[in-house]
């Protein structure tokens, strides 16, 4: 039974939350235009620019998602001592999100995904990227700042994009000094580190994660198949949720197993929507909601920013209003 008495009062209980976000933060950039013709100099389109624009990405846009829902977030990371690593931290000093857990380095190189758009839809995608694992000083520098910011954080998230910033030792170390101070932990994962996040309180892959994750297969639209999908995972974690597309969100956990289907949507882009889920599950994981509560409020948010052109933060009333229309708390 949740402690809140209406929905009003539980949105409002975000804004008294700290957030720590440990993972791989980017930058997001765009480039819009409209395609006229075909190159002559190969079979590819012309893209004639329009504006370009940069955003926050990857991690950095969980912690988007979590100052739209209201709460604190406190982004942890090493990005690379460059141009992308200064615009970095410039927009994070713009949007008023604290930068005392961001460790600049020589050694790495700030991740910039680049999308080339034209009629909203996406024509091209350019990575520039390390996806090594930290070294050692750099590595002991970003546990250093976490284990000095966990104390005054009432939840961790994991946003894992297998760029390098996680590691098994950077896992271990972190959850078990979440779990020491009593601090719920919540995991966005990736493949390369799907089996290192033992003693976790929520752990949340896509149906493609948990498949290549675990090498099974699984049917969304049976609750058996799903349920016998996350049981090894149960095993380390306390809750697990699946995110399914247009099949909506899995959970299990002690209390049971429970399927919520998806809203009906205008589906316009689908990039960031698992961003949005791990914030809005984090943060209802830190005040003590159920798991069907997680999931379903998680999975009503992360239909409303795929309504949204490009990756962009949760609208915390829109999503506020419809929690209040379904009834879900």
């Amino acid at each position: 039974m949740s402690k809140f008495q209406t929905v009003e009062e539980l949105f409002e209980a975000f804004n008294e939350l700290k957030v720590l976000i440990i993972g791989d933060m980017m930058v997001d950039s765009y480039v819009w235009g409209n395609v006229s013709r075909m190159s002559p100099e190969a079979p590819v389109p012309v893209v004639l620019v329009e504006k370009r624009e940069r955003r926050l990405g990857g991690a950095a846009n969980v912690a988007l998602n979590i100052q739209a829902l209201g709460a604190t977030p406190v982004p942890c990371a090493v990005i690379g001592d460059d141009l992308a690593g200064q615009f970095f931290l410039n927009r994070l000093a713009e949007k008023e999100i604290p930068n005392d857990g961001i460790i600049v380095s020589s050694a790495r190189e700030t991740t910039v995904k680049e999308r080339v758009l034209s009629d909203d839809k996406h024509v091209l995608r350019v990575d520039t990227e390390t996806d090594r694992p930290l070294d050692e000083s750099d590595q002991a520098a970003l546990l250093e700042r976490v284990k000095k910011l966990l104390p005054e954080c009432d939840v961790v998230i994991f946003q894992d994009y297998d760029k390098g910033v996680l590691n098994e030792e950077v896992i271990r170390v972190v959850v078990e000094e979440a779990n020491r101070l009593g601090v719920p932990t919540a995991v966005d994962p990736k493949k390369r580190n799907f089996l290192s996040y033992s003693g976790v309180t929520l752990f949340k892959p896509n149906l493609k994660e948990l498949k290549e994750g675990l090498g099974i297969d699984v049917d969304p639209t049976k609750l058996e198949s799903l349920s016998n999908g996350v049981s090894k995972l149960l095993r380390t974690s306390k809750q697990v949720m699946t995110t399914l597309s247009e099949y909506g969100v899995f959970i299990e956990s002690e209390d049971g197993a429970h399927h919520i289907p998806a809203h009906e949507r205008d589906i316009v882009d689908v990039s960031g929507a698992g961003d949005t889920v791990i914030s809005i599950a984090a943060v209802t994981l830190a005040l003590n909601l159920s798991p069907k509560q997680i999931a379903a409020i998680s999975n009503l948010g992360g239909g409303l920013v795929c309504e949204d052109v490009g990756v962009v933060p949760i609208d915390k009333y829109s999503l506020q209003e419809e929690t209040e229309k379904n009834n879900l708390l």
